[in-house]
């Protein structure tokens, strides 16, 4: 079987990489040159596919901005971004697009499955249709629809494409069959559930778990602030139980392509069942203004220093939304920036993953020289090779939203 992986970005080239080791001839079909260029080239624009996997491949992985060629493949699997419009509602265009891509290559028998994060029922009340009627295939007859959640962390390590159970929901009974038996050749557990519906909503909520555990340890830690407690103490000492708790850590707000977007895809669906997630979207909103507190803790910060924010030298360190990667979509980093920009702040960056910020008409600032010329030091991301024993000897002042320096002294935690 030939696969083709339609959106070649953090969730598909990783997966094409998994199908192309297994020895199957991958076709990698996106209609972003660069990417494609690089691709062909062996240089991997995704930090946790090295070049020499790329190059272990060789002809296996065939890159294309051409969708005609997908024709040839026994599968198509789909994996392209599904973010938010600016109203923070779901923006389907890109999948949209890749639908119709998709219908222009469908042939009789092949076997099509989404991976893309969306709300319940896109896989069987948009997908199928649009194929269906582009191409007078049937779901389920002429053709096969499944759904499996993409579960990417980047820059993990112990978990691998293989070693992540694969969650899988089909149209027909057949169809997840078809799709488990494609994902057991690259995933050591295949969980098949019993609709498309059900898979997408299992996605969901392994992200809103994390939204709604992370918002009620920050709205602890904006508590802790007014009465003068350390939450990081609480927050150990609470871990030391061992049933009934489980860990989560507070910090600037949260970022990255799922946690900020996945409950308002719930919501949306929600509503047109005539149900309104108060527990989710108030998670949300508790969320969304972390930044605002962390800026207000920088202010404090300053004012007791006896300095204001305008015309301050403030370093932010990290501006990716998690250590140890450059991924910036949704970092509340970049928000912080603006709202101490708009404060009069004279912000720089530094991040050893993140070149530039070109939207903030940015570059990342060298690290030695930034530090020691800061009035403020704020540790907004704890990527794992900064020396902060250095940093926190050699800044001013060091307001840290990461614990990373508790054990230091000399600064101020959230």
């Amino acid at each position: 079987m030939r696969i083709g992986i339609v959106g070649v970005g953090y969730v598909g080239l990783p997966l094409a990489v998994a199908f192309a080791e297994e020895g199957l001839d991958v076709v990698c079909f996106d209609p972003d040159e660069k990417r494609m260029t690089a691709l062909a080239e062996g240089r991997s624009y995704v930090e946790d596919v090295p070049d020499a996997t790329l190059a272990a491949l060789g002809e296996r992985l065939r890159p294309t901005t051409v969708a005609e060629s997908l024709r040839e493949c026994g599968a198509i699997i789909v994996c392209v971004p599904t973010p938010l419009t600016n109203s923070r509602e779901p923006d389907l265009s890109y999948l949209t697009e890749a639908t119709a891509e998709v219908a222009t290559a469908l042939q009789p028998g092949t076997l099509v499955v989404l991976e893309s994060t969306t709300y319940p029922g896109t896989t069987r009340e948009q997908v199928g249709p649009a194929l269906e009627a582009a191409t007078g295939l049937a779901v389920g007859q002429g053709f096969h629809l499944a759904f499996s959640p993409e579960r990417i962390d980047p820059g993990r390590t112990d978990y691998s494409v293989r070693t992540t159970p694969k969650v899988v929901g089909g149209i027909t009974a057949t169809c997840a069959g078809r799709a488990a038996e494609l994902y057991e050749r690259i995933c050591d557990e295949v969980v098949v559930v019993s609709t498309p519906e059900a898979a997408e909503l299992a996605k969901l909520l392994e992200n809103i778990f994390r939204s709604v555990n992370i918002a009620l340890v920050n709205e602890l830690s904006q508590l802790c602030d007014r009465l003068g407690i350390d939450v990081w103490e609480v927050i150990d000492a609470a871990a030391t139980k061992p049933f009934g708790f489980m860990r989560f850590d507070p910090g600037p707000g949260m970022g990255g392509h799922c946690l900020p977007v996945d409950p308002f895809y719930l919501a949306f669906k929600a509503r047109e069942a005539d149900f309104y997630p108060e527990f989710i979207e108030l998670a949300g909103k508790v969320n969304q203004g972390q930044p605002a507190f962390c800026v207000t803790r920088i202010e404090a910060a300053l004012n007791d220093a006896g300095k204001p924010v305008r015309g301050s030298r403030i370093l932010v360190l990290g501006a990716s939304y998690k250590g140890g990667i450059g991924d910036t979509r949704e970092s509340p980093a970049l928000k912080i920036i603006r709202m101490l920009r708009e404060r009069g702040g004279e912000v720089s960056y530094h991040d050893p993953h993140v070149a530039a910020l070109p939207e903030l008409g940015l570059e990342s600032a060298p690290l030695e020289n930034a530090v020691a010329e800061a009035d403020l030091v704020a540790i907004v991301t704890a990527h794992p090779e900064l020396d902060y024993a250095a940093i926190v000897r050699e800044a001013q002042l060091v307001v840290d939203f990461r614990g990373v320096t508790r054990e230091l002294g000399g600064t101020i935690t959230l």
